[in-house]
């Protein structure tokens, strides 16, 4: 991984790996998972931080004793069944972890989507283009539903009416 990913985002990686429901939560670790709370300091308060570990020692100890999170495969299904108990209300900062962990893998799913579709747009006959061009390449591959129910005629309109345009198609061309 460290070939694809920088160093700080390794690190993050790591962190969030602590919350493994396997084994009883075996690879549980509250000085990684308190380090969150320091690398997502907006998200935390100076308090916080400070009481971050405490209910993360009392929140693994209580949660091993609790049969009902025996059940739980995977972070989603922890998320919910904190909120099922009300363990949410009880450990807080612990459930705020638990969203970022929610969060992080919806938006490094965007992120692989967004390198996918410029490893498309990126081939060899397009491999000098500008910045600008690219960008709207991306936009229109990355958002190519919303560009399919576009009418292309309305866009050929739309074009030809701007006025700070140098170029305008002819008349006849729609």
């Amino acid at each position: 991984m460290d070939h694809r990913f920088s160093e700080g985002t390794n690190i993050i990686l790591d962190c969030f790996s602590c919350i493994d429901l396997k084994n009883s939560f075996s690879k549980f670790d509250v000085d990684k998972l308190a380090r969150l709370a320091d690398i997502y300091y907006a998200y935390f308060s100076d308090d916080d931080r400070g009481t971050i570990r405490d209910q993360l020692k009392t929140y693994v100890l209580q949660v091993r004793r609790n049969a009902s999170f025996s059940t739980c495969e995977d972070v989603q299904s922890l998320a919910m069944k904190m909120v099922q108990t009300e363990k949410y209300l009880v450990f807080p900062l612990v459930y705020k972890l638990i969203e970022l962990t929610l969060i992080l893998s919806v938006s490094t799913a965007s992120v692989e989507r967004a390198f996918s579709a410029m490893k498309i747009i990126k081939s060899k006959l397009r491999n000098k283009i500008n910045d600008v061009w690219f960008n709207d390449l991306m936009i229109c591959y990355t958002e190519r539903e919303i560009f399919k129910s576009l009418d292309d005629i309305d866009i050929i309109r739309t074009f030809t009416a701007k006025k700070s345009l140098k170029g305008h198609l002819p008349r006849n061309f729609i």
